[in-house]
């Protein structure tokens, strides 16, 4: 997931999607039944920084991706521990963002897999949504967001997210 959500940042969901289909057809294991395993974390270490930009197309992303699969493969990094870290969540936020390539947005989505839904996790298309669905399309700045939301406590980020993804919900699930 850590992998998945840096592959998000800074680029459109088309190309998140392309680098992750070549990730997972390049370098994951292939079953018997023609579907590919995520790749695990000794196959990503042993990657280049070269292959990733040329083959997966990971740009900026490729050491971020080496790194982290290289601590986790070492048993220098247990990410794994974060879903269930004791930790209160501002530590294990921070505890996120040392890892390279672990943002701000990354880490409140990460925190939102382990069942902590504090940080809203802003990018630019929930910035762009929230305008659209709460401000008639007018830009605000992340501080007037996060105030919107403060009242919900430590629920603020999965009612948020509920509500930026309402439409997809309602499409699937009509009422």
């Amino acid at each position: 997931d850590a992998v998945k959500m840096i592959c998000t940042t800074s680029c459109t969901w088309g190309l998140t999607t392309l680098m992750i289909t070549n990730l997972v057809r390049t370098v994951g294991r292939r079953h018997g039944d023609g579907h590919y395993a995520f790749p695990t974390p000794h196959a990503l270490a042993n990657l280049t920084e070269s292959f990733l930009r040329r083959k997966i197309k990971a740009g900026y992303r490729s050491p971020y991706l080496i790194e982290l699969a290289r601590r986790v493969a070492a048993g220098t990094l247990d990410i794994e521990s974060w879903r269930t870290s004791t930790l209160p969540t501002a530590d294990l936020f921070n505890e996120m963002r040392t890892v390279k390539g672990i943002g701000p947005y990354v880490a409140g989505n990460l925190l939102k897999l382990a069942g902590r839904y504090d940080e809203l996790a802003l990018d630019s298309w929930v910035r762009a949504k929230y305008c659209e669905l709460r401000r008639n399309g007018r830009r605000v700045s992340d501080a007037s967001i996060k105030r919107d939301y403060d009242p919900y406590g430590s629920w603020r980020g999965l009612l948020f997210w509920l509500e930026m993804t309402r439409e997809w919900h309602q499409e699937k699930f009509p009422v």
